[in-house]
């Protein structure tokens, strides 16, 4: 696993899976949210973002946490050989985004020049969040089966599933790579 993109609904745990998936396998992590969005919320040029893109993921290894399906999976997924989904129950996924939202913390995956509020914008985003799997999912998994057929696909589907799978990982963070010295 050199190449892998993870794909789910917002606050089913993206984020925090590909910066564990980067740490134990020593792999760059991209997250695509502080590549789309400019300061305040903006949208960039689809173009500027295809490009930013294009250059997160030229690189031999990579993980890559978002959906962006329809402006992206061409340029991901034919590189990719790993597709994880997060199938995180969605009132799973609300409260984490409200618990974040909330603390308003610095985030590595949050745009610079955004910051979280709660306000019309926010409402929005939760309705986005609770309706992700009936209006969202099925186009994303559409696009992924156009454009990536052939890459497997792992659903994990809970946090006990989530850490079987990191347990099947080689942890090389925590791997010396000096040679034992012995006199």
């Amino acid at each position: 696993m050199q190449r892998i993109v993870i794909l789910g609904n917002s606050g089913s745990g993206k984020s925090t899976l590909a910066r564990e998936i980067g740490r134990r396998l020593n792999l760059p992590v991209v997250h695509l949210d502080p590549l789309f969005w400019e300061a305040g919320w903006v949208e960039p040029d689809n173009e500027a973002f295809r490009e930013r893109v294009r250059q997160a993921v030229a690189g031999d290894t990579w993980i890559c946490e978002g959906n962006y399906s329809r402006r992206t999976f061409d340029l991901r997924l034919p590189r990719a050989d790993l597709v994880i989904w997060l199938d995180t129950p969605r009132l799973t996924c609300m409260k984490r985004v409200m618990l974040r939202s909330a603390l308003n913390r610095p985030r590595a995956d949050l745009p610079v020049g955004c910051t979280e509020r709660l306000d019309r914008a926010f409402l929005q985003f939760l309705k986005y969040v609770w309706n992700f799997d009936r209006v969202n999912r099925p186009g994303i998994e559409a696009m992924r089966v156009t454009v990536g057929l052939q890459i497997p696909v792992i659903h994990l589907r809970s946090r006990q599933q989530i850490s079987e799978f990191l347990a099947e990982l080689p942890d090389v963070a925590n791997t010396s790579m000096h040679p034992t010295l012995t006199r």
